[in-house]
């Protein structure tokens, strides 16, 4: 049998800490690409961790030929085989009640539903599973798309967005507790900022799930505080002034700031210099993006140049919990992304009580 580490790598008190309260409220998973040995391997890992149930979506004897191969255990790991699932039916009815389908012209009800992004998209939002995570095989605007398409958006947050988790217990001022959350890494190019400090307010009440403390969200910018009159810079400091009237208003324990430059975000020695009248600060937990390309430039770097660990896209926004692996997702990346999908899905509707989770 294959053999498991016996916590993720890299092992921080953080992930543990996510894992715990897992195994005390674990949770269903569908994953959308089953047929895919990382995904098999990553969902055994669940199950023998005792913190995920796992669904796999496929041909069902293609999946076990697929473990057999190389020796991997499907024991609690339940398979889908769509077109032939019990739901099916109801679930073609359902797609044929939706009006953003009605004058879908290349595709009938049945095909959209074959398909299994879309039906572990109507698994979640019809409350058969708890949470899903895709993209390890398609491209991210096929997944993406099926999840707008089938999950409720929730009326308060103006656009879906992507945040992504890092992990690098090398890494020095990364994150308060170890982890450090960014935002939008996967679907805005240039957000408003109407949009950005909504991204801060979302991000900054997952990250406050997630860690069980108050955090830091820190609004990037090539200027700190005034530093450069920009355009770009005043738009980012508009944002932080916004967000943080709307975490007043809602009576969150969140602090943000900005606009700050990245130094004087993660690096307090450094804030000691730039803002020489301010406190000591912490190190920020959550860093939202002036752009896509500056999010995913860094989140990149992070990974391939630095060696963090990554986990996510989480898809923000939606009414259910949700998660876009890419398809150069290693079986650490799947399994945390999963892991941590499943951890926002325990008090889903404390996050969110607008939803109608």
């Amino acid at each position: 049998m294959l053999q498991f580490p016996s916590e993720p790598k890299p092992g921080t008190h953080v992930v543990r800490h996510l894992l715990a309260q897992l195994r005390r409220h674990p949770k269903r998973v569908v994953f959308t690409e089953g047929e895919d040995i990382r995904v098999i391997q990553a969902a055994s890992r669940l199950v023998a961790e005792e913190v995920v149930a796992p669904i796999l979506l496929g041909n069902k004897e293609r999946i076990r030929a697929i473990a057999g191969e190389h020796d991997v255990s499907l024991k609690y790991i339940h398979l889908i085989d769509p077109p032939k699932a019990s739901d099916f039916d109801l679930f073609i009815s359902r797609v044929t009640n939706m009006a953003r389908y009605r004058s879908a012209k290349n595709l009938s009800p049945a095909e959209i539903v074959s398909r299994p992004q879309y039906f572990g998209a109507l698994m979640v939002q019809y409350g058969q599973a708890d949470a899903i995570v895709g993209g390890n095989q398609i491209t991210p605007a096929g997944y993406f798309r099926a999840l707008l398409n089938t999950i409720k958006p929730l009326p308060h947050v103006p656009k879906i967005f992507g945040v992504s988790l890092i992990v690098g217990p090398h890494l020095k001022n990364l994150g308060g507790s170890g982890l450090l959350l960014m935002a939008d890494c996967a679907l805005n190019p240039n957000p408003g900022v109407e949009e950005l400090s909504s991204f801060a307010i979302e991000t900054g009440k997952l990250a406050q799930h997630l860690l069980g403390r108050k955090v830091l969200v820190a609004m990037l910018s090539h200027s700190t505080k005034g530093s450069a009159g920009t355009p770009d810079a005043k738009r980012i400091a508009a944002a932080a002034s916004l967000a943080r009237d709307k975490a007043q208003k809602e009576f969150l324990d969140i602090d943000i700031e900005g606009e700050l430059q990245a130094d004087v975000a993660l690096d307090p020695a450094a804030a000691e210099i730039k803002l020489p009248a301010a406190d000591v600060r912490p190190t920020a937990d959550v860093l939202i993006h002036p752009n896509l390309d500056a999010a995913h430039i860094t989140l990149k770097i992070l990974r391939h140049v630095a060696g963090s660990q990554n986990y996510g896209q989480l898809v923000m926004g939606l009414s259910r919990p949700a998660a876009q692996v890419p398809r150069t997702a290693s079986v650490e990346h799947i399994f945390g992304t999963a892991a941590i999908v499943a951890v926002e899905a325990i008090k889903y509707h404390q996050l969110y009580p607008q939803s109608d989770f």
